[in-house]
C-alpha cells in the first residue's frame, strides 16, 4: 500500500499539474501523448516514446500525473510521478520508485529491504509530428535524458562490492511512427546506459563502467479510439559479475483504455526475466502491471 509521504507528494503532483492543466484545451486526440512509463517520461509502460506527454498542443502547457502497481512471483513495485509538457515539444517528468525485495531481501539477510529510486527526465521533440506526418513515412522523433538516483540502503555494501554506484544518467532517441489510416503506431528507442536492473541495483561494475546501447521497441493497435492494445520489449543491459546477478530483457503484452482526455488506465502482463537469479532458483518474473493516469 502506497505510504503518507507517497501519497502527499502524489496529491501535491495533482495539484500542481491542474494548475499547468487549465492553460491546456485538449486537443490531442485520445491515446496519441501515450501513457506514463515506469521513468515518468511519456510512452508506453516499460519504454519513452517521441511523444511529449499531457494533452497539450502547440501553443499550450499541460500535465500528466500516475501512480503504477506491478507484481511478479518474488518482487512488488510502485511507482508515482508526474511530468509537464510545453507547446507539444519539450517534457520534464519525474518518477519515484519503490521496488520491495519482499522474501529475497529476507535471503540476502536483508529483510525487508525496499529500494527507492527517483528518476529527473527532460525530454524534446526535434523532428516530425505523429499526427500531421500520418499520412507519410517521417516518424516524430525526439531526444532525452533520464538522471536516476538510489536511496541508500543495507544493499550499498553489496553495490560497493561490485564497482556499480548509486546513480547515473541515461540518454536516448526515440521515432515514433503512428498510421492514422491503419490504426497503428510504432516505436523504437535506442537508450545509453549503464543502469543494472533499470539501476535498481546500481549503474556501472567492475566488469564494465561504460555505456552500452539498449534498444527497446514499441507496436500498439487502435481497436477503438479509446481502447488500445499492443507489446512492448525493452533490451537489459547486463554486466554484473557472476551469473547469480544475472538481467534480462523486460517484455509485455498491454491494453490501455482512455475513458476521456483526462484520464486512462493500462493493465499488462508482464516478462522480466530472471531477476537476482542467485535468490530466486532462476524463476522469470512474471506477473501483472497496473498504472492509472490523469493528464490536462
Amino acid at each position: 500500500m502506497m505510504n503518507k509521504k507517497l501519497a502527499s507528494t502524489l496529491i501535491a503532483a495533482y495539484a500542481a499539474l491542474a494548475c499547468a492543466g487549465a492553460q491546456a484545451d485538449t486537443g490531442k486526440l485520445l491515446l496519441t501523448g501515450g501513457v506514463s512509463s515506469i521513468d515518468g517520461a511519456a510512452g508506453g509502460g516499460l519504454t519513452p516514446w517521441a511523444v511529449i506527454g499531457s494533452n497539450a498542443t502547440d501553443d499550450e502547457i499541460g500535465g500528466s500525473a500516475f501512480f503504477t502497481n506491478a507484481g511478479t512471483k518474488d518482487y512488488g513495485l510502485n511507482i508515482i510521478g508526474a511530468a509537464v509538457g510545453f507547446k507539444d515539444r519539450y517534457e520534464l517528468s519525474i518518477a519515484k520508485q519503490d521496488f520491495d525485495t519482499r522474501n529475497t531481501g529476507a535471503a540476502l539477510g536483508l529483510p525487508g529491504l525496499h529500494l527507492k529510486q527517483t528518476i529527473v527526465g527532460a525530454k524534446v521533440r526535434v523532428a516530425g509530428d505523429a499526427i500531421l506526418d500520418s499520412d507519410t513515412l517521417m516518424p516524430q522523433v525526439a531526444v532525452g535524458l533520464e538522471y536516476k538516483t538510489l536511496a541508500s540502503t543495507g544493499l550499498d555494501g553489496t553495490l560497493s562490492a561490485i564497482g556499480a554506484s548509486r546513480s547515473g544518467t541515461d540518454l536516448y532517441v526515440s521515432a515514433t511512427k503512428l498510421f492514422l489510416g491503419q490504426s497503428l503506431l510504432l516505436n523504437g528507442t535506442l537508450r545509453a546506459t549503464k543502469a543494472n536492473q533499470n539501476g535498481l541495483l546500481g549503474y556501472g561494475s567492475t566488469n564494465s563502467n561504460g555505456y552500452s546501447l539498449q534498444p527497446e521497441f514499441s507496436v500498439g493497435y487502435l481497436l477503438t479510439k479509446n481502447v488500445v492494445v499492443g507489446a512492448e520489449y525493452r533490451s537489459m543491459r547486463d554486466k554484473l559479475p557472476g551469473n547469480g546477478l544475472r538481467g534480462d530483457s523486460w517484455k509485455d503484452l498491454y491494453i490501455a483504455w482512455a475513458p476521456s482526455k483526462n484520464f486512462s488506465l493500462t493493465l499488462a502482463y508482464v516478462d522480466l526475466g530472471v531477476i537476482v537469479p542467485a535468490a530466486t532458483p532462476g524463476r522469470k518474473q512474471t506477473g501483472y502491471y497496473l498504472s492509472a493516469q490523469v493528464a490536462f
